[in-house]
């Protein structure tokens, strides 16, 4: 009988992507990415390994949601004290800190596991459109235009 043998981790190649988030949708954005991430668009794609490549999203500042999300959408932290619960919405954590918009879009797509941490450490995210990764040579990301597009 014969069985078809898991990709070995010594021969995968790893590719690094480049995405632009500007004028994108996150959650059409943050699929796309963590799909990559995991490694589903390989033939290779084992589901308890990691078989994903390298993601650096730049201008996580200019996203983009539909509708009144930009008002509406919460994000919620704790401190783990009594009160420590904070609330801040999409506009105000989008000026604070916007890396933290698409980290935890992607994030609440992949496995919550141990793979899903070590997955989610390969993705780089920065706020305007330089990155310190030009010595890995990344290739743009080509994202669908059908499901990209922002209403």
């Amino acid at each position: 009988m014969n069985k078809t043998t898991p990709p070995s981790i010594a021969t995968l190649d790893r590719q690094w992507y480049v995405v632009d988030a500007a004028d994108q949708t996150l959650g059409r954005l943050a699929s796309e990415v963590a799909q990559v991430l995991r490694g589903k668009n390989k033939p290779t794609y084992t589901p308890h390994l990691d078989t994903g490549d390298f993601v650096v999203v730049i201008n996580a500042d200019k996203v983009r949601v539909s509708g009144n999300k930009a008002t509406q959408k919460l994000y919620r932290r704790h401190s783990g004290r009594p009160g420590g619960m904070k609330t801040e919405s999409f506009e105000h954590l989008q000026a604070r800190l916007p890396e933290r918009i698409i980290e935890k879009a992607i994030k609440g797509m992949l496995p919550h596991n141990a793979l899903g941490r070590q997955l989610f450490r390969k993705l780089k995210v920065y706020k305007g459109a330089d990155h310190p990764h030009t010595a890995q040579q990344p290739q743009p990301l080509a994202l669908d235009p059908a499901t990209s597009a922002v209403q």
